[in-house]
């Protein structure tokens, strides 16, 4: 009885041991449960936490497709209107105006008298050259007769060969003084026909600078001019080309031009020539064209407007302004490829046009170009279109 009595609280004690041992395995175990799902909790969420910070890093942008330009361009400079003939009309003689026939703002004809000049002194010249060419026909003359005479008699030996030389080059000397004679006649009779002043061709006189009884002095252009008569039937126009648009400035290239005291009418004007040459000074070539003027609608010397529609270039493309890049030597544009990835392109810009820029040289029609480029922005990197976002959780675009 006693063995059983004691053997019982051992075996009791031994029960609740392997209790307590199950209870400690069982909450190591809950334990070790609980912190295997707080580690395995945190190492998602640092996973989601790396993965949305990597989302965020990579840039949004919208992106532009380059634009074809106008297929002209329209250019408006300034221009000046001359006649097509201008002529200054100056006194080849010396002498008083003897009358006046046309004043300014008078139609001519070609030929039509306009002044007529005294040359009293002109005329007396004329005379005495008159004068001396019947003393040289009359000294020659008589040179033939003696000299026929004298090849006579040295056929019959009664002169010498010596004085038969002289007496023949005599009469040459003579002939050489009646054609000297006749050509100073000739030439004084020339002069007597300026002395009628006569228009040079059909126009209008812009300038009569004269009067009846004013002293005249021969001039080749230093003088003072008489009059002027200008022929406005066609007027050139005259437009000074910046040197961007030089090269656009070409032989059958036809222009429109407005003149401010005939508003809202345009002229037509085609392309005469240029100087093919820049000035320094300005930059700009000098550029002639010609409008009709039979109506008499223009004057020379005003200021016109000219209008032209330039071709443009076939290879330049539009992108806006705000596309450009500015970190190099050279202006740069930033395009996307099919996995829209970045990548830098250095451009020509051919005319700036505010907004928008005209690029020359090294961007394609299919390329897509990114606007207001972010200034972190380096060849190769990944960025998001405009309207796309990353699920950093699902690692999908959505």
């Amino acid at each position: 009885m006693s063995t059983e009595t004691s053997g019982q609280p051992h075996q009791h004690a031994a029960r609740k041991l392997r209790h307590l041992k199950l209870i400690c395995v069982v909450a190591m175990l809950v334990a070790a449960g609980v912190a295997a799902e707080g580690i395995v909790s945190r190492i998602q969420s640092n996973r989601a936490l790396t993965s949305w910070t990597d989302a965020q890093a990579i840039p949004t942008v919208r992106v532009v497709a380059p634009q074809l330009p106008k297929r002209t361009d329209e250019v408006e400079l300034p221009g000046r209107l001359d006649a097509y003939v201008n002529a200054p009309i100056y006194a080849r003689v010396s002498g008083y105006l003897h009358a006046w026939y046309a004043d300014i703002g008078t139609h001519v004809k070609a030929g039509q008298l306009l002044a007529q000049i005294d040359t009293p002194d002109l005329d007396q010249q004329l005379q005495q050259a008159r004068a001396d060419l019947a003393n040289a026909i009359a000294n020659e003359k008589l040179a033939a007769t003696t000299a026929r005479r004298w090849t006579q008699m040295l056929a019959q030996d009664s002169v010498s060969q010596q004085a038969t030389d002289e007496k023949t080059s005599d009469l040459a000397a003579k002939q050489a003084t009646v054609e000297a004679s006749r050509a100073n006649v000739a030439r004084l009779e020339a002069l007597e026909s300026f002395k009628r002043i006569t228009a040079p061709f059909d126009g209008v006189v812009t300038a009569r600078k004269t009067d009846v009884g004013a002293l005249i002095n021969a001039g080749g252009g230093s003088g003072p001019e008489l009059f002027a008569v200008t022929d406005s039937h066609q007027l050139r126009v005259y437009v000074n080309v910046p040197q961007s648009d030089a090269a656009a400035i070409k032989r059958g290239l036809t222009a429109t031009l407005t003149v401010p005291e005939r508003p809202g009418k345009t002229f037509d004007a085609h392309l005469v020539d240029t100087n093919d040459a820049i000035a320094p000074s300005s930059g700009t070539m000098l550029v002639q064209l010609s409008v009709d003027n039979a109506n008499g609608q223009l004057m020379p010397g005003e200021y016109a407007q000219v209008h032209f529609a330039l071709p443009s270039d076939g290879h330049a493309l539009l992108v806006p302004a705000s596309a450009l890049m500015f970190r190099t030597d050279n202006v740069q544009l930033a395009v996307l490829d099919a996995n829209n990835h970045v990548h830098l392109r250095d451009v020509k810009i051919a005319t700036d046009l505010g907004s928008t820029v005209l690029i020359g040289a090294g961007l394609e029609p299919t390329d897509r170009v990114i606007d207001n480029p972010p200034d972190s922005l380096a060849e190769g990197d990944q960025v998001h279109l405009a309207g796309l976002r990353m699920a950093a959780s699902e690692g999908k675009h959505v």
